[in-house]
């Protein structure tokens, strides 16, 4: 019985030996991340039959270690940290895009009002050279802010893809060191061990997929054995078993100036994912970030840059400067842009143009080249709707305020390029007339009543379109009423030039150049891309003239014209001014922040939540250990006492 008792106090000693040394194991890594608490098994060894008395005990036993884990709040907690690391990433950096847009000092509001302030005082003083020389310096001003906001989308895309480079970098990493995880617990998880799990590299194994899944989304399968299958995007291998798939960042055959991620093959090619597959963590933030926001922000930007120059030009180029010549262009104009897949394998040349600028829009295009029926077809696809806006089977393929042209080559089914109208407006944008006497702040014509004529008809001042440009006025026009051959004729139109005459009452009547073209008292009178209005009653044979404006110094009507393009309605299809569409790009940014800022902070709220129940099952809390500690110390303390007094009782027998 003593021996029994001996062993029975040993077993004890055993059992709360593996317990402190458990707890002393939980205590030491209290602060280590993702480690699970662990706790020491200890079941009764049974009981030793005694014939006639019973089943006495025989002590404990150790059996195992187990870590405190819930496999549901860990997979969820992935989940919501996956999700929290995708908002803060986007929320991140579209925050920086609305903190430069909305700057109510720097931003681009401030100097289109400059601009056309300076247009109302060349309008207001024509001749005033300090006025000129203003109207150009705040062109200027405006046109470095439109670069300067365009160079930092540019940085923020450039840093984008170094993230993206380091994100891909750590994926790698990662996923290499799980694989070699998942051969160590296979390998020590057997026979020998007692199948026994290996706690610590279970917890590190698990950290390292909590760590992958901030930075991507991910999807964990546990096959036979415990390893972990880790698998991304709509179900591409980034670990199986012992083995890793490696990651690659290169650039986007469709643009290289996105950073994509290729899965690297058996071959040892990296096969280019679309951005799709990598959503959640951090790199889907990224992602999303420069597709859903970036792109559509440098392109609104460019728009707007783009509407400016093309409308501010033609309507300098319609007026006379200070030398009595036709107005130059105020500003440069960027071309639309287009990029062939690094996969084409034709030689075709695609050339873009703008064909009216009023109805770009802020997306980007792709143009496909597909074999329908033995006949190459060419669809344009607007990506951001993925809709059809183009398809044809030959050139030239218009769409959106963009002509495309194909001088050369020839194309194979499969080719597709890439369309950007707007993305370079921005960029492109600067102010190529410097001298303050060629702002074409007058009109080209001047208008006269005859002096003599008899009657109470009056001619208006004015106006022309870019019709004008094409036959400008070589020499004076005379019109006179004639009501002696014909009743009511108004004569002396050149004889090449087709007469469209638009009534008060909004009718439209075209006389073919030479006809005879009826006076109507009020009506507009077009020709040569000039119009008058004639109104009143003249007499017979009373005139008007329509001459050049030969001495236009004190003329400010184009300015005039010029100013009044702020408030006019431009862009997008004629619903938009150039402040409108600021605006409108200002509240889209300014939206999106705001909601992703709002549900990042509830998805913040709900993590730190089902972290906190992950914890509560898996984290060391210190103040129990302690208490454990005293626990499993006294324990200890009272098997020693049970194996002395067995040794005691022992002395005793043999001494008798």
């Amino acid at each position: 019985m003593a021996n029994s008792m001996f062993f029975t106090g040993l077993s004890g000693l055993t059992a709360a030996q593996a317990a402190l040394v458990t707890t002393g194991h939980n205590t030491a890594n209290v602060n280590t991340p993702g480690y699970s608490r662990q706790s020491a098994q200890i079941a009764s060894s049974g009981g030793i039959y005694q014939p006639g008395v019973g089943f006495f005990g025989s002590g404990a036993q150790v059996i195992g270690v187990a870590r405190s884990y819930d496999q549901y709040l860990t997979s969820q907690l992935n989940q919501a940290q996956t999700s929290n690391q995708a908002l803060t990433t986007y929320s991140t950096q579209i925050n920086q895009i609305d903190d430069m847009l909305a700057n109510k000092t720097s931003g681009l509001a401030p100097m289109l009002q400059t601009l056309f302030t300076g247009v109302q005082a060349v309008a207001n003083t024509p001749a005033d050279p300090a006025a000129r020389q203003q109207l150009i310096s705040s062109g200027q001003a405006l046109a470095n802010q439109f670069r300067s906001m365009d160079q930092q989308l540019t940085g923020l895309n450039a840093n984008v893809n170094d993230q993206i480079s380091g994100s891909v970098d750590q994926i790698n990493t990662y996923a290499t060191q799980i694989a070699s995880i998942n051969k160590q617990i296979a390998l020590m998880t057997n026979a020998s061990t007692g199948n026994q799990a290996p706690n610590d590299l279970l917890d590190q194994r698990d950290q390292l997929v909590s760590n992958l899944g901030q930075l991507v989304g991910t999807k964990v399968v546990v096959q036979d054995g415990g390893q972990y299958n880790v698998f991304i995007g709509n179900g591409q291998t980034l670990v199986l078993g012992d083995k890793a798939t490696a990651l690659k960042a290169l650039g986007s055959a469709a643009d290289p100036s996105h950073m994509a991620i290729g899965l690297v093959n058996a071959a040892g090619v990296a096969v280019e994912q679309q951005d799709s597959v990598f959503s959640g963590g951090s790199l889907g933030g990224l992602m999303q970030f420069r597709d859903q926001t970036l792109g559509s922000a440098q392109n609104s930007l460019g728009r707007i840059a783009i509407g400016l120059s093309d409308n501010f030009n033609a309507q300098q180029n319609l007026g006379v400067d200070l030398n009595g010549a036709l107005g130059q262009n105020f500003f440069t104009q960027a071309s639309p842009g287009i990029i062939p897949s690094a996969k084409n394998t034709g030689t075709l040349t695609v050339t873009p143009s703008f064909s009216n600028t009023s109805q770009l829009t802020t997306s980007d295009y792709r143009m496909d080249v597909a074999n329908v029926a033995g006949v190459l077809q060419y669809s344009v696809t607007r990506l951001s709707d993925n809709t059809q806006v183009a398809n044809s089977p030959t050139f030239p393929v218009s769409f959106d305020g963009v002509t495309l042209s194909a001088p050369a080559g020839a194309a194979n089914a499969g080719d597709s390029f890439l369309i950007q109208p707007t993305r370079t407006g921005a960029r492109d944008l600067n102010v190529v007339l410097t001298d303050p006497a060629k702002v074409a702040a007058a009109a080209p014509i001047v208008t006269n009543n005859t002096v003599g004529n008899k009657g109470s008809g009056a001619i208006s001042a004015g106006s022309v379109d870019k019709n004008y440009l094409a036959t400008p006025l070589a020499a004076p026009v005379t019109l006179k009423f004639d009501n002696t051959v014909m009743p009511n004729v108004l004569s002396g139109f050149p004889p090449a030039a087709p007469v469209t005459v638009t009534n008060p009452n909004g009718t439209v009547v075209n006389y073919p150049a030479g006809a005879a073209v009826t006076y109507t008292a009020g009506a507009a009178y077009t020709f040569n891309g000039i119009t008058a209005t004639v109104s009143g009653a003249p007499a017979n044979n009373d005139t008007f003239t329509i001459a050049q404006n030969t001495n236009g110094v004190s003329d400010g009507r184009n300015a005039l014209l010029l100013g009044a393009l702020q408030k006019t309605k431009t862009l997008a299809g004629g619903t938009a001014s150039f402040n409108d569409a600021y605006s409108q790009l200002v509240s889209t940014i300014g939206n999106q922040a705001s909601q992703l800022n709002i549900s990042n902070a509830a998805q913040t709220s709900l993590t730190a939540q089902i972290k906190a129940s992950q914890q509560s099952v898996s984290g060391v809390n210190q103040d129990e250990e302690t208490a454990n500690l005293l626990m499993y110390q006294q324990m200890y303390q009272a098997n020693a006492k049970v194996i002395q007094t067995a040794s005691t009782m022992f002395e005793a027998i043999l001494a008798i």
